[in-house]
């Protein structure tokens, strides 16, 4: 039998994912692999494999597709020469299903799946969602709750010893002390609560090969300590590091109840405990801010100490994203107990041919043929769509892609994604010739950078668009054009159709491409999204004004009525997001009924870990400015029914939300909104019918009468 590859001689690491693509791996005997990688010991026996080097562990079905995290990271793994086998959505109440595949020789790489996984079972009422986009026939309950913790302990309990490694947005998210809206606390970083040897957050091709490759060159996972994009845990901060209080850069204010929350939490917990993790060493350790930032590390707040004081945690969460820029971002550290969560700085973003490299490998582009016919909700979702670019420079504070994917714009080359196009046409079953999607996180931030590097490196700003576009962006969209058109002259290609976000504060740079867009690019339909129409929680939102959203709206219109098509915009909006009033409510209700927007699908805020507005929520101080015992106080709607009256504002016309809605005009004094006038967001209760008596309320005599 061929030898096992761990036990093979590996190359060195190369610098560039894009160097690390080889051939597709042959299976005993060379014969070609299956177009998935192997779910079952017959696929295993199949490829003649008696062991895997890596087993991924995931809360979604396995699709072959690379916008599913499971087969990018097993593909780029397998280009590298590695085994990878996939356990897809096992059954978590015991360890059977975790040794479905037998022991990896390696690493267990963990991952919830695409979505955290408090956020994919509960809705932003805490109400239990009836389905699940990411498994077969969208059926419910098929991952845990905390799935990445779970599957986590599960792997330990089937192997013990074995090494597990966390990754994907759950522990991207919940990589150190984060604000869980759920349990409504402060809850641990998921490393000691799931025991893992190592988190990698971001995204991961970089950080996995570089741990793959070092186990299997035979380092122990204690010694991979200095990976960008990881972290662990580890006794106390060694000798040789800069060690600064986040309190030194941005000072929280006088803390209650605890004059210092840091003090003694190293040095008499665990600075005398034998260091497990040994970190990068360096010879002195003055306490000074003229240091060499490779080798200083921020200390935040405790555990303890966020978990107990909401504002301290605002401030951690404001250290955090300060921190967030690979060319400048220095290693964190916060304890959790007796033990310390570090946290290495961010990876470095890939380079265009190496994001070429990773979306070319041989992905099938399908399911796994385990689910037969079975229809995967997120897979019709996005199989005739491509992906061009990663990150978002947008920063807005109810959004966690910048915490996952960074700020820097990573995008594919046009050769790439044309290459793709033609796999979607050739390889995608029931392909009709229309590409429902190019696009990322935004639609139009393809090839848009900052206009230096060096600027880039040295900023901390968390936006590059607000409160206005930064003078060093480059906002060109002539690439983004250049690409829409070819895109649309492949051939077998009918339409190409853009449905992802997109930033119109950005288009109205560039009236081409709004003109672009609006003549060959739209359905009918384009989905875009203000937000909110008043300054306060926009502000809170880091999204620009409306009247932005104006210019684009005409602008759009102006190019459609010129194509000679009926266009409209879908705007999506958000209701009881931190910043915002009863009365801002009213007012976007308002600006809704003037423009004859009715929306149908309307979303009330969620908390997800880590997002800044998270803190504001927790809080009710704005993590944007430094926080302290008298800066900003935030208004929070965290009341069930404020809730609702803020939603049911956004849905001003069904009637099944009149009766919420005059009552609360009425206790607000708002009676010149009920009625039938163009300014009237409701109509008067039609209560006196003939024959009827007229209802009891404490409100009948104020009622407004036609």
């Amino acid at each position: 039998m061929k030898r096992p590859l761990a036990q093979q001689p590996l190359p060195d690491l190369p610098q560039k994912v894009g160097a690390l693509i080889g051939s597709r791996h042959l299976s005993a005997g060379g014969v070609a692999a299956p177009n998935h990688l192997p779910m079952t010991r017959l696929e295993m026996d199949a490829l003649g494999w008696d062991a895997c080097d890596v087993i991924i562990v995931t809360g979604d079905a396995y699709v072959d597709h690379p916008s599913f995290g499971m087969a990018v990271i097993g593909r780029v793994l397998e280009a590298q020469g590695f085994r990878v086998g996939i356990i897809a959505q096992p059954d978590w109440r015991s360890a059977e299903p975790f040794r479905a595949l037998g022991c990896p020789r390696l690493f267990f790489g963990v991952t919830a799946g695409n979505m955290d996984s408090m956020v994919n079972h509960y809705t932003s009422e805490r109400r239990i969602r009836s389905n699940d986009s990411y498994t077969p026939d969208g059926a419910a309950g098929k991952r845990p709750d905390r799935a990445a913790t779970v599957y986590a302990q599960r792997c330990r309990e089937a192997f013990k010893g074995v090494v597990v490694v966390l990754g994907g947005i759950e522990a991207s998210l919940r990589r150190i002390a984060q604000y869980d809206y759920w349990s409504d606390s402060v809850r641990r970083s998921l490393l000691p609560d799931s025991k893992a040897d190592l988190l990698v957050f971001g995204n991961g091709e970089r950080q996995i090969i570089e741990i793959t490759q070092r186990l299997a060159a035979g380092e122990s996972v204690k010694m991979l300590t200095n990976i960008r994009g990881t972290a662990l845990m580890c006794h106390a901060v060694p000798a040789g590091w800069h060690e600064i209080d986040s309190t030194e850069l941005d000072t929280p204010g006088r803390l209650i109840d605890h004059p210092d929350p840091y003090a003694a939490s190293v040095t008499k917990g665990c600075a005398a405990a034998p260091v497990e993790s040994p970190l990068p060493q360096s010879p002195t350790r003055p306490m000074s801010r003229q240091f060499n930032a490779a080798n200083t590390v921020i200390r935040l707040p405790s555990f303890e100490a966020v978990k107990g004081d909401p504002v301290l945690y605002a401030h951690a969460s404001r250290l955090l994203h300060l921190e967030t820029n690979p060319g400048n971002a220095r290693a964190l550290v916060q304890l959790h107990g007796t033990r310390e969560v570090w946290l290495n700085p961010p990876v470095l973003p890939l380079a265009t041919n190496e994001m070429d490299a990773v979306f070319g490998l041989p992905y099938s582009r399908v399911p796994h043929p385990v689910y037969g016919q079975r229809n995967i909700p997120a897979y019709e979702m996005i199989k005739y769509s491509v992906n061009i670019m990663r990150g978002c420079f947008g920063g807005c504070s109810f959004c966690s892609i910048t915490e996952h994917e960074g700020r820097i714009i990573q995008s594919r080359s046009e050769e790439s994604i044309i290459q793709e196009i033609g796999n979607i046409r050739d390889k995608t079953p029931d392909f009709s010739g229309t590409i429902s999607d190019l696009g990322g996180p935004t639609a139009n931030m393809y090839r848009l950078a900052c206009v230096s590097r060096t600027i880039e490196a040295a900023c901390r700003k968390p936006s590059c668009v607000f409160p206005d576009i930064c003078k060093n962006l480059n906002t060109d969209h002539t690439p983004l054009i250049r690409l829409y058109r070819r895109a649309r002259s492949v051939r077998g290609i009918k339409r190409v159709l853009i449905a992802s976000g997109l930033r119109y504060d950005l288009a109205v740079r560039s009236p081409e491409y709004i003109e672009e867009l609006a003549t060959h690019h739209v359905g009918g339909y384009l989905k875009i999204a203000p937000e909110h129409t008043e300054s306060d929680p926009l502000s809170k939102m880091m999204k620009p004004g409306i009247e932005s959203f104006e210019r684009f709206r005409a602008m759009f219109a102006a190019a459609s009525k010129k194509a000679g098509k009926k266009q409209y915009l879908i705007p999506y909006f958000i209701a009881a997001h931190p910043g915002t009033s009863d009365e801002d409510m009213i007012n976007l209700a308002l600006w809704l009924k003037a423009n004859d927007f009715k929306p149908d699908q309307v979303q009330a805020f969620l908390p997800s870990p880590m997002a800044s507005a998270s803190a504001m929520y927790h809080s009710g101080r704005n993590p944007l400015r430094k926080v302290g015992r008298s800066s900003e106080v935030v208004l929070v709607p965290k009341r069930k029914k404020q809730r609702e009256l803020h939603k049911a504002l956004l849905r001003y016309h069904d009637p099944a939300n009149w009766g919420l809605l005059r009552t609360a005009l009425i206790k607000m004094g708002r009676l010149e909104l009920i009625g039938s006038g163009e300014g009237c967001l409701v109509p008067v209760e039609r209560w006196a019918k003939r024959g009827a008596s007229k209802p009891k309320s404490r409100y009948s005599r104020n009622r407004v009468r036609r």
